[in-house]
């Protein structure tokens, strides 16, 4: 059996048995499609109006400035990091669909014509068949949403996915976000109004936050409607003001116990519908400071399948 086999078949096994439990996104394209397809990550070279000054400098607590200054990131071509990332998954997971996510900075934070110009690059791939955009709530005109709808119509599968974090002001501003959870709440009503698909991003070991901010911000998000959910632990990364809150022991890290049942304990507040983008996130080995577990993507989603198993939550049961 050929070793490349062998990977793609353990990945597609473990996504398997954590499906049993959440409707990852994976699973859920692939019923919609009845083939795998996968999201290919985008770097279209765009910045973030919290650091350029449009609403502030410096950006985020816990984001890498030298790591993601436009200045020094030269991101290949659109079309050459999707052949790139297409090579990869194939070997991986087999996908020979894809949807282009839109992933570093914020990415509609230009005008609608620079906007149009990167997602029809990307669409241009026959292989290509939607988008997934990453961007803050503050960035997200109505001209944007009708963008995005535009292509819906056309038969692309669109997502819109929106970095809220935590539902706390108090929150947001310490870790200097530039935003409310007003703003959150009015893009993802309009978003959602129209017909487009919001995945809303949240951030689980926030400075300040434990398990009961976690599970009152998840309530505000469902109750204002979502439709899709990803999780991420905090990384502490080098060159960032959360590193020296870090050093400086201002700020101290979840152990992996405590954000597998945190996630557990989410998941089982959510709707089945809901649709998991993702469940925990890695971080560069060589830029991660700390914890040291948050790159070892494979144990952390397995320790969320066996917690799930273990407090018997119920098996999805699609007809």
């Amino acid at each position: 059996m050929p070793f490349t086999f062998t990977i793609q078949a353990l990945v597609i096994a473990r996504v398997r048995l954590l499906s049993d439990y959440v409707n990852t996104l994976g699973q859920s394209l692939l019923r919609t499609y009845q083939e795998r397809v996968h999201k290919v990550a985008i770097d279209a070279g765009l910045s973030c109006p919290n650091r350029d000054g449009s609403i502030g400098i410096g950006g985020c607590t816990f984001c890498n400035n030298a790591t993601f200054s436009p200045n020094g990131r030269q991101p290949d071509p659109i079309l050459v990091q999707i052949q790139n990332g297409r090579e990869v998954l194939l070997k991986r997971t087999g996908a020979k669909k894809y949807i282009a996510y839109f992933q570093a900075y914020t990415n509609t934070f230009a005008d609608l014509k620079t906007l149009r110009d990167l997602y029809d690059r990307a669409l241009s791939e026959q292989d290509v068949i939607g988008l997934s955009i990453g961007t803050r709530p503050d960035c997200v005109s109505d001209e944007v949403i009708d963008l995005l709808v535009d292509y819906q119509n056309q038969g692309y599968d669109i997502w819109l996915e929106l970095g809220l974090q935590s539902a706390f002001d108090e929150t947001l501003a310490r870790i200097n976000r530039g935003h409310g959870f007003e703003a959150y709440k009015k893009t993802l009503l309009a978003a959602r109004a129209k017909g487009i698909r919001v995945c809303t991003h949240l951030i689980l070991g926030l400075p300040g936050e434990d398990e009961s901010h976690f599970k009152t911000t998840l309530e505000r998000v469902l109750a204002l409607g979502v439709d899709g959910l990803k999780f991420h632990p905090l990384h502490v990364v080098k060159g960032t003001q959360l590193a020296n809150e870090w050093r400086r022991g201002e700020y101290q890290p979840m152990t992996m116990a405590y954000y597998v049942k945190a996630v557990v304990a989410l998941i089982r507040m959510a709707p089945k519908s809901i649709v998991y983008h993702r469940l925990t996130g890695t971080a560069n080995k060589q830029q991660l400071l700390a914890p040291a577990w948050c790159h070892k993507k494979w144990a952390v989603l397995n320790a969320i399948e066996a917690e799930l198993k273990a407090q018997n939550q119920e098996k999805i049961r699609w007809n």
